[in-house]
């Protein structure tokens, strides 16, 4: 069973690099009209039926791995997510575990707590306000970031171009991410991982998550001094729920 759903995991991956050419494929939250007839719900895999998504954006999402929702979140609660990221920038505020990343180009010297040396905080699950954020759709080098081996720049690739309160869902096998902020002005994005309650874990030794899983708790134990934790362990203290139970995640 798990040779199968790895190669099924595989063929998606394959099909998602090698797919159509960056024209062909529509940037937007529905990729146009579908013939009723023409793709059965039962078709789906990555997507449960649902009140929220139409049959055109489930489509969408299944073909390309990727659907944008235009302006899921109002400019109210931007505002008030932008004011949070300041306090705590600003360390007016500290949640349990968050994780603040700030900008490693400026010397210690010249550090001083504001938004404009803070590059990202992560691991905001405790913090009140932003962690609202992932309710919303229901109502040098970096650890911990990997890149492509061998990646052919010229592998067509889709730009999304996105405004102020789009939010765009990535299926968790597709090829992703954004280039430097080239602008004066500041990028602010806040970004959410979801995964079913019925999902389990996972023995990563042996496969290729095995580093990651190793960089997990090596900064478990650097941040929070935890030992003789394992990886489970680590995720499930960091994991919330947004919507229903806490079944195994």
């Amino acid at each position: 069973m798990d040779k199968d759903r790895a190669s099924a995991r595989l063929r998606v991956l394959l099909r998602h690099l090698g797919g159509r050419s960056a024209g062909a494929v529509i940037a937007h939250h529905t990729s146009g009209t579908v013939p009723p007839g023409s793709f059965h719900p039962q078709q789906f895999q990555y997507t449960r039926d649902n009140n929220v998504l139409s049959l055109e954006q489930r489509k969408f999402y299944e073909e390309n791995g990727f659907l944008v929702i235009k302006n899921l979140v109002s400019d109210a609660d931007i505002q008030y997510f932008r004011d949070e990221f300041e306090r705590i920038c600003r360390t007016k505020v500290k949640p349990l575990g968050l994780m603040v990343m700030r900008d490693v180009t400026i010397a210690k010297s010249e550090y001083v707590p504001n938004e404009k040396v803070i590059t990202k905080v992560q691991d905001f699950q405790e913090d009140k306000e932003l962690f609202r954020y992932c309710t919303l759709p229901e109502g040098g080098v970096n650890i911990m970031f990997h890149g492509i081996q061998d990646y052919d720049k010229n592998n067509d690739r889709v730009h999304l171009l996105m405004e102020k309160g789009d939010t765009v869902f990535f299926h968790p096998l597709l090829i992703h991410g954004s280039g430097r902020n080239k602008s004066q002005g500041f990028r602010k994005a806040i970004s959410c991982h979801f995964a079913d309650a019925n999902c389990h874990y996972i023995d990563v030794k042996g496969t290729s998550q095995e580093n990651i899983g190793e960089e997990v708790l090596e900064i478990a134990s650097k941040i929070h001094g935890v030992k003789d934790v394992s990886l489970k362990d680590v995720w499930r203290f960091r994991a919330r729920v947004v919507k229903g139970e806490r079944i195994n995640l």
